[in-house]
């Protein structure tokens, strides 16, 4: 069978398109012989003609026949228009920007390509039966369509907003606990610094200096650790910085994707049913306030 290269769905869509077209078609090529069979039997009654009568008769048969090829080619124009508003629309729905290339609808080879690929699908032997085709209605493009794609994104910026609220959490323990061990490492030192000052009167001349340096390298080392540990603190920090700025970005596009869902609700047909509902209520109660102040006794 001739493809178009389109997917299976598409491709059904334009089967049914060109369903349409040949129906129509076939109605408008009856309408035209109907001209030339009412001509025949209600003008040609006579065995001769003259020629002002046979150009009287030509005349007015071009009239019909023009108006109903005229009415045919404006209303397959419209009907066009209506497919590309359709989709149209829907590409506007998420902001898309389709464009079309009207030199290809020229194209010979694309237009022969068509005609076999309506010759394959329409032939009474390759003809498939219409039961078999059943597809579901399509959600309105207007209300529900928009709503469940809303929705579901909302769903997914809920998660993601549940994920870096966890990985927030996790990066603020990793904080506080190189706080911890910074903090640890300082007490450490300041020990062991006041742990020398207390043994020098203790500790002969001979071994002093070899104490001072191992203190110097213990020092050292520690210090190295120190600016590892500080090293690690501000990634840590930057990576907390970063999760938050995430958070607060997720958070704002749930907040503009809950108030798109609200708007896209007060604007379906049961929230304005609702709507005007509660305001002929509310019209009823005041009618009903004023007729009972009318019986109430004055004072």
């Amino acid at each position: 069978m001739a493809e178009l290269g389109l997917n299976e769905h598409h491709q059904n869509e334009v089967i049914n398109y060109m369903r349409f077209a040949r129906s129509k078609r076939g109605l408008r090529l009856k309408t035209v012989d109907s001209c030339f069979q009412d001509l025949k039997e209600s003008r040609l009654v006579e065995e001769t003609f003259t020629v002002d009568e046979v150009s009287e008769v030509l005349s007015g048969l071009q009239a019909v026949v023009h108006s109903e090829v005229e009415s045919e080619l404006i209303n397959t124009a419209y009907t066009n228009v209506l497919l590309l508003r359709q989709l149209f629309s829907q590409a506007e729905k998420w902001y898309l920007k389709l464009q079309t290339d009207i030199s290809e609808l020229e194209n010979r080879e694309l237009l022969e390509q068509v005609a076999e690929f309506e010759k394959a699908e329409f032939t009474s032997s390759n003809k498939k039966p219409i039961i078999e085709i059943i597809k579901p209605k399509l959600v309105p493009l207007n209300e529900g369509g928009t709503t469940e794609l809303l929705n579901k994104e909302i769903s997914r910026l809920q998660e993601e907003n549940e994920k870096l609220k966890s990985r927030l959490k996790t990066i603020e323990t990793q904080a506080t606990n190189a706080l911890d061990e910074k903090s640890k490492l300082e007490r450490a030192l300041q020990d062991l610094q006041l742990d020398q000052g207390n043994q020098k009167d203790f500790i002969k001349a001979q071994d002093l200096s070899d104490l001072e340096n191992t203190v110097a390298t213990l020092k050292s080392e520690f210090q190295k650790t120190l600016d590892d540990k500080t090293e690690n603190q501000k990634s840590l920090e930057e990576n907390l910085a970063t999760a938050k700025h995430d958070l607060l970005r997720v958070q704002e596009q749930l907040r503009m994707a809950e108030k798109e869902l609200e708007k896209k609700f007060q604007q379906t047909a049961a929230y304005r049913n609702m709507k005007e509902i509660l305001t002929k209520k509310n019209d009823q109660i005041k009618d009903l306030r004023k007729r009972l102040a009318k019986y109430e006794p004055e004072d």
